[in-house]
């Protein structure tokens, strides 16, 4: 059963060079370009030639750091009297907000629902965040957080915003420029910031790459928003992979999903499970879920779907050693 809105979508995001070059001078202030490799053994797993762009090497080990940075950047110098903020995750952008919070001194609280990752509530807490769980997903976690913000005069962040699309479009820039042309790209769709900015460096280069969005058969709206050019919410999300559980899209990150990705597709929580074994395997990084999943949609198409170079973003590498000890002994975790 799945509820669709008929309301118009707003126009995509888009962004300036200027723009974006001011985005990186934000963000290497705190976080170096982070490599993209071609591996040789996955390259030959995968049958034809995959680059690796590691957003699992940053300060926080995941992508969502360079949102954080340039969102907080432009909040504290339009409105230096805001105290804090408060926003709703499932891990990485709580970190982010929380990374961004200390370099500018201000409070982060962080709503996650009951049973989120235990490491990414202690990686938050150890950043300074105030971490509360509430609900029994995210979308439970968000409206809570936003009443929140209201009781407590504190800036509600949302998931999807244009400014932490602009911080994560830096990563977006150094791989378009750091690697050989790309046919090819697979992006993990959570709440959109990633595959948005990719689409929208891409536009900006005047690329011809197809961007392929990737998401759980569990998780479907973003698949079915596409399919349907409707924006289309789920009851439930209940996938293993935190990063793209998502149950109600937001309308403007899927205006840009619409107008500039060839497809979006979706793969087996059992899939996701085996690409991380594959990751770990091939290249001995550590892929969270989400970091996973984006292989899982590359391998499930054939290699004349991808091109002859394709790439995928390992978009973090933050999943708890039970959870993943439990994946490397062959297992697909539960909900």
């Amino acid at each position: 059963m799945t509820d669709s809105s008929t309301s118009p979508l707003p126009s995509p995001l888009s962004l300036t060079r200027v723009e974006l070059d001011d985005a990186v001078r934000i963000v290497r202030q705190h976080v170096p370009s982070t490599p993209q490799y071609e591996w040789p053994q996955l390259t030959a797993y995968a049958g034809s030639r995959v680059t690796v762009k590691h957003e699992n090497h940053t300060p926080v080990g995941a992508f969502k750091v360079r949102g954080g940075l340039v969102f907080f950047d432009r909040l504290v110098r339009d409105r230096p009297s805001v105290t804090g903020v408060v926003s709703a995750t499932r891990g990485n952008h709580g970190q982010s907000l929380a990374f961004a919070g200390r370099v500018h001194g201000r409070s982060v609280t962080i709503f996650v629902p009951h049973g989120n990752s235990v490491e990414k509530n202690a990686a938050m807490r150890a950043l300074g965040a105030t971490v509360i769980e509430h609900g029994d997903d995210f979308e439970e976690a968000r409206v809570a957080s936003v009443a929140y913000s209201t009781e407590h005069a504190l800036e509600a962040v949302p998931p999807f915003h244009g400014d932490l699309v602009l911080g994560v479009a830096t990563y977006a820039l150094e791989l378009f420029e750091g690697a050989e042309p790309i046919d090819t790209i697979y992006v993990p769709i959570g709440m959109g910031s990633g595959i948005n900015a990719i689409i929208a460096v891409r536009d900006l280069l005047g690329l011809d790459t197809k961007v392929v969005g990737v998401v759980s058969d569990a998780a479907p709206a973003s698949k079915l928003t596409f399919d349907t050019r409707t924006l289309t919410a789920t009851p439930s999300a209940a996938t293993f992979v935190d990063g793209v559980a998502t149950r109600s899209p937001d309308a403007q990150s899927m205006a840009g999903v619409l107008a500039g990705a060839a497809r979006v597709i979706s793969v087996p929580d059992d899939a996701v499970a085996d690409a991380m074994r594959t990751i770990y395997r091939t290249t001995h990084n550590v892929a969270e879920s989400a970091g996973a999943i984006a292989l899982a949609g590359l391998l499930s198409e054939s290699p004349a779907q991808r091109g002859a170079h394709s790439a995928f973003v390992l978009c973090g590498g933050n999943v708890d050693t039970e959870q993943f000890a439990a994946v490397l002994s062959g297992d697909t975790p539960s909900v």
